[in-house]
């Protein structure tokens, strides 16, 4: 009897197997592929193609480390990544987890005389209490899950990308990151500047979250759901208008959101992002901001402030607050 080779796979085949990657990313926001779209697995593999065409033009080859880490991340977990309400909730968990170590320098504030010379308010306001921190989570958990949860996931379903096979080159990665925070940045400060200006604004939105005069690390989210929610879709906006590759997206998420608790943690730590980078204005010029509401609008960088007239030293006077709040 004549014994018969198994088959082998045709192109089709194989731009199958291809196509059958995972098409979202843990922390970048993606929204679930069409269903036309997951019955042509060809289709799916020719956009595939396409992305990899795209992402290879920039003239660097991926890193064999992101290349890794981008295939891990791609691997087995396609319905966990493409599921729409999952954006939301990896912002939640990312601020709660880089909040930790903040409320562990609050719990040490108590017993250590070198953590409490740390903080911005040393000698004249304590430290959150444990109860203070718990009522904002509640708040922040509570406007995630009413609000800023379902409206993210219906944002998400206006959007359509597809993975690419290949990863960013390092370069790549780090120039789409920077772009990202700076654009961000800018946005924010036009955002921030005018809802301050604007009285009606400044009462239903924003209002919320300067109820924290001297704010701690968990505040940064401490805001209205009108408020989360625009923050939200603005740093997506962001990495959609770059056109940024998934996995720098991921990146770039991360950084903001451990930037925003950093500017709200009430530390001037010795090892602070804005004692390493002195373009950062960091938590002191953002407590300042929080004590003298017409000044230092941008989040993060100070190079807005200063070209707009806005920018005020993070040394506060109880008598320069009080003048401030009166006009």
């Amino acid at each position: 009897m004549e014994s018969r080779a198994p088959p082998t796979a045709g192109p089709s085949t194989a731009r199958g197997v291809a196509a059958s990657g995972v098409n979202g990313t843990p922390l970048s926001l993606r929204a679930p592929v069409p269903s036309d779209l997951r019955g042509d697995v060809g289709e799916r593999a020719q956009v595939t193609a396409a992305m990899d065409a795209t992402f290879a033009g920039t003239g660097a080859a991926p890193a064999p480390l992101l290349q890794g880490l981008w295939e891990y991340v791609r691997a087995g977990q396609e319905e966990i990544l493409l599921s729409p309400y999952l954006p939301a909730s990896c912002a939640l968990l990312m601020h709660v987890l880089l909040c930790a170590p903040f409320l562990a320098l609050d719990a040490l504030g108590s017993v250590c005389q070198r953590v409490r010379s740390w903080r911005i308010t040393a000698g004249s306001e304590p430290p959150p209490t444990p109860q203070q921190w718990l009522d904002c989570f509640c708040r922040i958990l509570c406007r995630y899950v009413t609000v800023v949860l379902p409206a993210s996931a219906l944002f998400q379903r206006l959007r359509s990308p597809r993975l690419p096979q290949l990863a960013p080159s390092c370069w790549q990665l780090f120039v789409e990151v920077l772009a990202c925070v700076l654009l961000f940045d800018a946005f924010f400060f036009v955002w921030h500047y005018y809802i301050h200006r604007i009285p009606w604004l400044y009462r239903s939105i924003h209002k919320a979250h300067h109820q924290h005069r001297n704010p701690f690390a968990l505040a940064a989210q401490d805001a209205s759901s009108a408020e989360l929610l625009s923050l939200l879709l603005l740093s997506l906006s962001c990495a959609w208008l770059l056109g940024c590759h998934p996995l720098s997206e991921v990146i770039f998420h991360l950084l903001n959101s451990w930037l925003a608790v950093e500017d709200h943690c009430g530390y001037n730590l010795p090892l602070a992002s804005h004692r390493l980078f002195p373009f950062l204005g960091g938590a002191p010029h953002h407590q300042t901001h929080h004590k003298i509401k017409c000044f230092n609008y941008a989040p993060y960088f100070t190079h807005w402030d200063h070209l707009f007239g806005t920018y005020r030293p993070p040394v506060l006077d109880p008598r320069e607050s009080r003048e401030c709040h009166a006009q």
